[in-house]
C-alpha cells in the first residue's frame, strides 16, 4: 500500500500511478477473477443472521465467493439479461445480496433498491431502471419485504422473473423448524414467474457461460436516498466502481485486513467503498445481521463482534457512533487500526468521545452517489482535522466554484462555494438515467455540481459548510442549517439535531430545529433553546421553534431525513395559521410532488374556501384540497 499522510503523498501517487494506466482491470469480473487467483483460500465475506458473538455465521472464501457469483451471473444470462438489461434487488444484507450485486453487474446492470421504501417507490425505481429480473426475500417472519415487492411488481410490468432468497437456510436448531410454520402469507399476485434463487443458481455452471467483454459500460444503477427530495437514479460504470476499489486497496486495505460493515448493501458506501475495496485487495468483510446497525443487539454486541472477527477497520456513520458511545467498550479491540465515518458531518464532541473510549483513530471522509462515491478523506497516517473531510483522493479533482457575471469561477482559499468534482467515478453528462436531471449538473461540462457548499483551507483540506439547496432563506438572508445543528450537537444531552426552514408569512422561512436526545437525558425544550441562543453566533440563525422528538427520522445510512421534518413543520405552521384565523380546515398530509416539491393536502371540514385561500396564500409552499371520498 502507498503512504497516505499528506496532500504531497497524493500527488506522488498520481505521478507514480497515472490513471487509467494504473486501472487494475477493465471489467468487474476480471478484477474479481484476478483477486481470486491471488487469494482464493482466504476469507472474502461473512454474514451472520443474529448479532451474538457466538451465533452461527457463513463465511465464503474468495474461491467460493467467485463460484457463487459466476453461477448467479450465468443464471441471469439464462433469464435473458444482457449487458443493457437490469437485475434489481430488494434485499437486506446477506451473502446473496453481495453475490447478486456483483453477478448482476457482470451479466447486465445491477440495481440495488432500499427495502425500507414503500411499494409505490420500489415500483417507480423498477420502471425507471427497466428491471427485467428482481431478486428479493421469500416471505419471512418480522419483515414485510416480500409483500411490498410483490405489490410493487404489479405496478412494474417489465419484470419477468422474481428470484426469492430464503433466509431460512441461515437458521439452525429449533428455529429452522418453527419459522416455516410462522411464515407470513403473501397474497399479492403478479404476472412474473417466481423461482428459488438458491435452487436456480445451483443448476448453473461454475465457469462463465458467456464472454466477459473487456469494455467499459454502465454496470449499476443506484437511486439516491438523500435528504433533499425525490429519489433519482445514478449510473455507475465499471471504471468508476473499479476506481473506488483501487483507492481502497492502494491507500487502506490488503488481503490481511478484516472490515466490519453494518451498512446496507443498497448504498454506495457499503457497495463501492467497502465491497469493491475487498474485491480489489482480497480483504475480508463482515456483515452482521440483515439490518446492519439497525439489527437487534448489534450495538450491544458490537465490540464483541469486533473481537470475534479480529476486525482491523470499522465502517460507521455518526448515528451509529452516538449509539456505540452509550455502551461500554466491553471487548478486546486491539486489532482495530482505524474507524471510518461518512454519510454525514460528525460533531466534534462525538469525535472526542469515540477516540477517548476506544483508543481507535477516527477518520472522516466524503463521497456521494453521483460520483460513484469516494472523493476525499483525512489521511490515515497524517494530520486529521476534526470536522474536515480531508484531502482529495488520487486522480480526483475538486474545485470550489462560485457564480460571477462571467460564469462560475474558482473561489479563493477559505472562501465558500459549491463543491464540484471531476474524477474517474464521475460520468460526465450522463450521471442520471433521466436526461432532464443532467441539465445544469456540470460546470464547464466536466465538474459535477454536488450541491454541497464547502471550502479549501490553506493546507488543502476540504470542509463542508452546508447544502446549497438546504439553505434556510430568511427574508433573502441565507442561513446555513449546519451552524444550528453543530451548536446544539455540542450539548451533552443532544444526540442529533436537524435544522430546517419552516414556512413564514413574512420572511418566507424561519429557522426551526428538531432534536433527538441521548438515552435517559433530562432536559427541557426551554433549556435547549436557551443553550442555542448562547451558542449560535449568528442572530438570524437562532431557531424560532425547537422541538424534542423521541427519534429523528433518518435514512438507512444515518442521515437526518429532512423532508419528514419539513412535512412536520408545514403541517404545524399551516394548522396554527388556520386555527388562529378561525377556520376549521386542517392539513392532514404533506406529500412530495415531483415538480412542485412538498405539497400540503387539506380537509375542508366546512371551512370557507376563500378564507382558507387568503390565509395560506401568505405562504410560499403549495397546498391542495383532499378529494372527497
Amino acid at each position: 500500500m502507498a503512504r497516505f499522510a499528506s496532500l504531497e503523498d497524493v500527488r506522488k501517487i498520481e505521478a507514480e500511478m497515472p490513471w487509467p494506466e494504473s486501472q487494475p482491470a477493465v471489467t468487474l469480473y476480471e478484477l474479481l477473477s484476478n483477486t481470486t487467483k491471488a487469494h482464493g483460500d482466504l476469507n472474502a465475506i461473512t454474514f451472520q443472521l443474529f448479532s451474538g458473538p457466538k451465533d452461527p455465521a457463513e463465511t465464503l472464501t474468495w474461491n467460493m465467493f467467485h463460484e457463487r457469483i459466476t453461477q448467479a451471473a450465468n443464471l441471469f444470462r439464462s433469464l435473458g439479461v444482457g449487458p443493457t438489461d437490469t437485475v434489481a434487488y430488494i434485499l437486506p444484507n446477506c451473502n446473496e445480496t453481495a453475490v447478486t450485486l456483483l453477478a448482476g453487474a457482470t451479466a447486465g446492470i445491477a440495481a440495488p433498491i432500499n427495502p425500507l421504501l414503500e411499494a409505490e417507490q420500489i415500483a417507480s425505481i423498477l420502471r425507471e431502471t427497466n428491471a427485467k429480473v428482481v431478486v428479493t426475500l421469500k416471505s419471512f417472519p418480522k419483515t414485510d419485504v416480500a409483500q411490498k415487492v410483490s405489490e410493487a411488481i404489479t405496478m412494474a410490468p417489465g419484470v419477468e422473473t422474481v428470484l426469492e432468497v430464503d433466509l431460512l437456510r441461515y437458521l439452525t436448531g429449533l428455529k429452522k423448524f418453527i419459522v416455516p410454520l410462522l411464515r407470513p402469507k403473501n397474497p399479492v399476485e403478479h404476472n412474473a414467474r417466481v423461482l428459488s434463487f438458491t435452487d436456480e443458481c445451483a443448476k448453473q455452471n461454475k465457469t462463465l457461460d458467456f464472454e466477459d467483454v473487456r469494455e467499459d459500460r454502465v454496470a449499476c444503477y443506484f437511486h439516491t436516498g438523500g435528504t433533499t427530495g425525490m429519489p433519482k437514479v445514478a449510473q455507475h460504470k465499471y471504471s468508476g466502481m473499479i476506481y473506488n476499489g483501487w483507492i481502497g486497496h492502494t491507500l487502506l486495505f490488503s488481503e490481511k485486513d478484516t472490515v466490519i460493515c453494518p451498512l446496507p448493501l443498497f448504498h454506495v458506501f457499503a457497495c463501492h467503498v467497502i465491497l469493491m475495496a475487498m474485491v480489489a485487495s482480497g480483504g475480508h468483510v463482515v456483515f452482521p445481521t440483515p439490518q446492519g446497525y439497525r439489527g437487534e443487539g448489534v450495538f450491544d454486541n458490537f465490540w464483541k463482534l469486533v473481537e470475534r472477527w479480529q476486525v482491523t477497520f470499522i465502517i460507521t456513520v455518526p448515528t451509529a457512533i452516538a449509539a456505540m458511545m452509550q455502551r461500554p467498550v466491553d471487548a478486546d479491540v486491539s486489532t482495530v487500526k482505524t474507524a471510518f465515518s461518512g454519510s454525514a458531518p460528525l460533531p466534534v464532541e462525538l469525535f472526542h468521545r469515540f477516540e477517548k473510549a476506544t483508543g481507535v483513530t477516527l477518520i472522516e471522509g466524503y463521497g456521494l452517489t453521483e460520483a460513484t462515491c469516494l472523493v476525499s478523506c483525512n489521511p490515515v497516517e497524517g494530520e486529521k482535522k476534526i470536522g474536515s473531510i480531508g484531502v482529495t483522493f488520487p486522480h480526483t479533482e475538486v474545485k470550489i466554484l462560485t457564480d460571477s457575471p462571467d460564469g462560475p469561477v474558482e473561489a479563493d482559499v477559505d472562501t465558500v462555494g459549491e463543491i464540484c468534482i471531476s474524477s474517474p467515478g464521475v460520468f460526465e453528462g450522463s450521471t442520471y438515467t433521466e436526461a432532464d436531471k443532467n441539465r445544469d449538473l456540470f460546470h464547464h461540462d466536466v465538474y459535477l455540481r454536488t450541491g454541497d457548499l464547502g471550502r479549501f483551507d490553506e493546507d488543502g483540506y476540504l470542509w463542508i459548510t452546508g447544502r446549497a439547496k438546504d439553505l434556510i432563506i430568511r427574508g433573502g438572508h441565507n442561513i446555513d442549517p449546519a451552524e444550528i445543528e453543530e451548536a446544539l450537537a455540542g450539548h451533552e444531552a443532544v444526540a442529533f439535531a436537524g435544522a430546517i426552514g419552516q414556512p413564514d408569512a413574512f420572511a418566507g422561512e424561519l429557522p426551526c430545529v428538531y432534536v433527538e436526545l441521548v438515552d435517559n437525558a433530562q432536559i427541557t425544550e426551554d433549556e435547549l433553546m436557551a443553550y442555542a441562543k448562547d451558542h449560535i453566533h449568528e442572530r438570524a440563525a437562532i431557531p424560532k421553534y425547537l422541538e424534542v422528538l423521541d427519534e429523528l427520522p433518518k435514512t438507512a445510512v444515518g442521515k437526518v431525513f429532512k423532508p419528514d421534518l419539513r412535512k412536520k413543520a408545514i403541517t404545524r405552521i399551516y394548522n396554527e395559521a388556520l386555527e388562529k384565523a378561525g377556520h376549521d380546515a386542517r392539513v392532514v398530509e404533506v406529500r412530495e410532488h415531483k415538480k412542485r416539491g412538498l405539497v400540503a393536502y387539506l380537509e375542508q371540514n366546512g371551512a370557507d374556501a376563500d378564507g382558507v385561500r387568503q390565509v395560506l396564500g401568505e405562504f410560499t409552499r403549495p397546498w391542495e384540497w383532499v378529494e372527497a371520498a
